[in-house]
């Protein structure tokens, strides 16, 4: 069955792309909060220079994943679409590492961070080289080839936390215990350039795992395949930034709106991204749906029964979705002491952000329509009024409510962003998805969670009271659901020789 496939290639990139991914949350969300509790404008700094990285990589590999899924597609052309998408990455990453180098030290005054030259170096190299990476990795996507795809993932993230461990707290011990060499180089004041560095180590491992693959390209530039492959890749730019803006723009914004100093609002902006962490973990799954539905979506859009099989696949999303938002909050009170105590304020804001990111997830699966009807100036202007709509509801609300109101512009992005794109994909791509259970999917999970809050404020019990009642209704919410979907769930997990 082709939702059984999508689900295997999902967790398979899960423990890829998204255990790779926890790895890293762990190291940065987690252990970076209590490296630096108390110092929350510095992991505030850290978000920000990381938004940068993200809205450049968008930028820089032209969104070249998709454009080649699509070409790489066609009969025949899947070595010439990858030639051409490796050849324009190594383009655009000569020209970056050259800026770099040039104009370091303007890009710090740019950024209000003079004497940051070093780590803007660092990290404008990790950026290289994960664009000289991004059409391998595709390939790998367009294959099928999942299990290499983790394990590469999963070796680079590894490397960076034994690194960043090694940095922050070996060398520590080393120096104070009278090592010369250590004692020679290390500051314990640069800890945050050591972090970039672990990331420079781990992206340079992945690199050199590619590396063989740039031999055995045929390096003849092929100008018209290329003007096409750009045409049709300059609105997913377009979508890219608006997304980067969405996602993680939100450090910028609080640090520009928020009425206090430089180190203040990053200060704040450091507890949000704390915040965004935990919901992040609805991001991973996602994420880790996206890279396994993308090029499925491709490779199935000639089957007979491709649009039945895209509806089944956004009821299937909702059901793990609606699942991990009611999963989250109930145990939230748990969840939030991973964090350092000096993060844990904006818990608050958690809700609105995993609601918003299932949102994010039910636009990838409306979306597919103009990327497979090569109408993807759709996207871009969807996705750049949800910028819009971020940035002028953030300018709007957050004075008003300060991290809260970056939140409600999120989610209000994410949900005009989802409802355009399947009420516009009707009339180009219909596909028939059951929109009746989607939304009762999603009001149960609201009410439960509506209930939790009720409840418990009723009780206003120890924490041990609180789970009790928290795990009644997530059983609850399991029985309901199962009822609702036993088909479903059911084909799904079954084994294949059962099936």
């Amino acid at each position: 069955m082709t939702l059984r496939k999508l689900a295997g290639d999902t967790l398979i990139y899960g423990s890829g792309f998204i255990l790779g991914k926890v790895l890293n949350y762990v190291m940065i969300a987690i252990y970076l909060t209590w490296k630096f509790d108390g110092e929350t404008e510095k992991y505030g700094l850290y978000t920000e220079f990381y938004f940068y990285v993200a809205l450049l990589l968008v930028i820089l590999t032209l969104r070249m994943e998709t454009t080649f899924f699509r070409f790489g597609s066609e009969d025949g052309q899947k070595s010439k679409a990858y030639d051409q998408a490796a050849m324009l990455l190594v383009l655009t990453s000569g020209i970056w590492i050259a800026c770099l180098f040039l104009w370091n030290t303007e890009i710090a005054a740019a950024l209000q961070y003079p004497g940051f030259e070093m780590h803007i170096v660092v990290l404008g190299l990790v950026l290289a080289l994960d664009i000289l990476v991004a059409i391998p990795f595709a390939a790998l996507r367009l294959e099928e080839r999942p299990l290499r795809f983790a394990a590469l993932r999963i070796s680079g993230i590894t490397i960076n936390v034994i690194a960043v461990l090694g940095f922050l707290e070996l060398m520590p011990i080393l120096a104070d215990g009278g090592n010369a060499f250590v004692q020679s180089w290390y500051n314990p004041e640069h800890s945050l350039l050591y972090v970039f560095i672990a990331n420079l180590l781990g992206s340079l491992f992945v690199f050199l795992a590619f590396f063989s693959r740039y031999f055995k390209m045929k390096w003849n530039f092929d100008k018209e395949l290329s003007k096409r492959m750009l045409r049709y890749a300059l609105p997913l730019i377009i979508v890219g930034i608006a997304g980067v803006i969405n996602q993680s723009g939100y450090i910028v914004l609080l640090k520009t709106v928020l009425p206090g100093d430089l180190m203040t609002n990053l200060s704040e902006g450091g507890v949000y991204a704390a915040a965004t962490k935990i919901a992040i973990l609805m991001s991973l799954f996602i994420t880790a749906f996206n890279y396994a539905a993308e090029p499925f979506f491709f490779n199935h859009s000639k089957n007979k029964e491709a649009k039945q099989t895209y509806a089944d696949v956004a009821k299937a999303f909702t059901l793990v979705g609606t699942t991990l938002f009611v999963g989250i909050l109930m145990y939230l009170d748990l969840i939030q002491l991973m964090l350092g105590s000096s993060y844990r304020t904006g818990m608050h804001v958690v809700p609105i952000l995993l609601m918003a990111f299932f949102m994010l997830g039910l636009y990838y699966n409306f979306s597919i329509w103009y990327k497979l009807t090569d109408r993807t100036r759709y996207g871009a202007i969807i996705s750049s009024i949800g910028a819009l709509i971020t940035v002028g509801l953030s300018f709007y609300l957050i004075p008003l409510f300060n991290m809260e109101g970056s939140a409600w512009a999120t989610l209000a992005c994410y949900t005009f962003m989802a409802g355009a794109c399947y009420v516009i994909g009707k009339k180009y791509y219909r596909v028939p998805y059951d929109m009746g259970r989607i939304g009762t999917l999603v009001l149960l999970a609201l009410a439960t969670y509506g209930i939790s809050v009720f409840v418990n404020g009723l009780v206003d019990g120890p924490l041990g009271i609180t789970l009790a009642i928290n795990t009644a209704l997530m059983g609850g919410f399991l029985w309901v659901i199962f009822g609702m979907e036993r088909e479903m769930i059911v084909s799904v997990l079954r084994k294949r020789s059962g099936g």
